[in-house]
């Protein structure tokens, strides 16, 4: 369930309450006795995260934030402490709850909605009793003299939209395969009001693309090429921005197998790239962004079935490229290139992958940030970079020098697929540019779109990383 945002419209005084408080000051509450004021005044001494006073007809929860000069930070914190309460509102089985900031620090209020909302997601779909992990609580009435419902709402739709971004990538292989992707992809299309075109197996051979066809030789099932479109009529971008994700379903790695330990076993999570776009597309959409995108969804699972394709095949793809394919493992950068080859026709602005594509981001960066590359202006870079700092889905900036393409020279083919152990992520980016004639931007997000174990609101499993970094570009391109 997910609980549900909104502006208080009445305070009775039996409200649960929760209460962001300065760390560092001295707060006198007059709703508190004074035993109540001196038990929560050693409780701050004690730098306690979370301060519950039950007086009986309600529950009051305390939440300190330790100041930072850094406004990324101080949202962040907000998040992380809207994070722990909702642990706590779950062992108290809270349903309904009051937010205020005692200081009224409007974006501070709004992060640990934000923060207490996205915590509050469960997958329990295959669970034989799901009620026992449900989640409890319902609402979040917040209280603020200059919050509006316009912006209760956005955020509504844009946890909603993690929401679906998680679901897709905990689904497992068994319910999720690339048809079964484009058609979940459709219902967001139907529910949001934005176009959605899914090319079946005939269609991507008749158009040829050769990369994502390769990749799914070893497959039983078929691939799909999903094209999504919002373009409202007051869009104020003359040509579209390009999205193009990542949709390889499952990714044993082919005939390059994988090992299953700390590998294989969470290999479902390889479309994340896809969830993250179809997600973005169905926020802009039900919040009416002013702003003209295309998403692309190159889609199939990565088998090593009795047809795959082998390490030493010549790959034509869909622009004539010929490739010297050297590992199936790299098959992601197979399908996005493909993609962006095809995304041509759209005369983009610029493109943008996200994709969960090389073991050495997430060796680099680990969990804490996206490898970032390519060839779009800096002022696009620059601004990605701002609003990454601003949701905390920040991206580092690997360097994009010509020297890293001569890494995937090939002899007998146009280029080749891997360029080597050194520098992985950026000879990864580099091939994907091969395939562009427009500015475009590589966002690799291998080490952040699945954990293991819940950090903060990113409940283990996938984490939704891109949705909310995407919509905050695009909402202010």
């Amino acid at each position: 369930m997910i609980p549900g945002i909104s502006l208080l419209t009445k305070e009775t005084g039996k409200e649960n309450m929760a209460i962001l408080v300065d760390r560092n000051k001295k707060t006198i509450f007059p709703f508190l006795s004074s035993a109540e004021q001196k038990y929560v005044d050693a409780q701050m001494e004690n730098k306690q995260d979370i301060i519950r006073v039950n007086q009986y007809r309600r529950l009051i929860f305390l939440c300190p934030v330790e100041q930072k000069n850094s406004e990324s930070q101080m949202l962040e914190l907000s998040r992380l402490a809207g994070a722990k309460l909702q642990s706590v509102l779950q062992e108290e089985r809270v349903e309904n709850l009051l937010v205020v900031h005692w200081h009224d620090k409007k974006p501070e209020l709004l992060a640990f909605a934000e923060g207490l909302a996205l915590a509050s997601y469960r997958f329990n779909k295959y669970k034989s009793a799901p009620e026992e992990k449900q989640n409890m609580l319902k609402t979040i009435a917040l209280k603020h003299p200059h919050l509006n419902k316009e912006e209760i709402a956005e955020m509504n739709v844009l946890v909603d939209a993690v929401f679906r971004a998680r679901d897709l990538v905990n689904e497992p292989v068994s319910h999720l395969n690339a048809v079964q992707l484009a058609s979940e992809i459709e219902k967001l299309g139907k529910e949001a009001g934005f176009a959605v075109e899914v090319f079946h197996k005939a269609r991507i051979e008749s158009l040829r693309m050769g990369g994502l066809l390769a990749v799914n030789k070893g497959s039983v099932d078929p691939p799909t090429f999903t094209v999504m479109e919002w373009k409202p009529m007051n869009a104020r971008n003359k040509k579209p921005v390009v999205l193009v994700g990542k949709g390889i379903v499952y990714d044993t790695g082919g005939l390059s197998l994988k090992p299953t330990p700390d590998s294989m076993d969470y290999m479902k999570s390889d479309m994340s790239g896809a969830a993250a776009v179809a997600a973005v597309i169905y926020a802009l959409a039900l919040n009416k962004i002013p702003v003209h995108v295309v998403g692309l969804v190159p889609a199939t699972d990565n088998r090593p079935g009795g047809n795959a394709f082998a390490p030493g095949d010549i790959i034509t793809m869909y622009d004539k490229t010929r490739v010297e394919m050297l590992n199936s493992d790299a098959e992601g950068r197979m399908i996005l290139a493909d993609a962006l080859a095809y995304a041509k026709a759209y005369k983009p602005a610029f493109g943008i992958t996200i994709a969960t594509l090389t073991g050495a981001a997430a060796r680099a960066l680990g969990k804490f940030g996206m490898a970032g590359m390519g060839t779009a202006p800096e002022k696009i870079m620059q601004k990605l970079t701002a609003c990454g700092e601003k949701v905390y889905e920040r991206i580092a900036w690997f360097p994009f020098w010509d020297e890293y393409s001569e890494l995937l020279r090939s002899e007998i083919a146009d280029i080749k697929n891997i360029g080597g152990t050194e520098a992985g992520a950026i000879t990864a980016g580099k091939f994907l540019a091969r395939f562009t004639s427009y500015p475009f931007v590589h966002l690799d997000i291998a080490g952040v779109a699945w954990t293991k174990t819940t950090e903060g609101y990113r409940i283990a499993g996938g984490t939704g990383t891109g949705v909310r970094l995407l919509y905050e570009f695009l909402k202010n391109y």
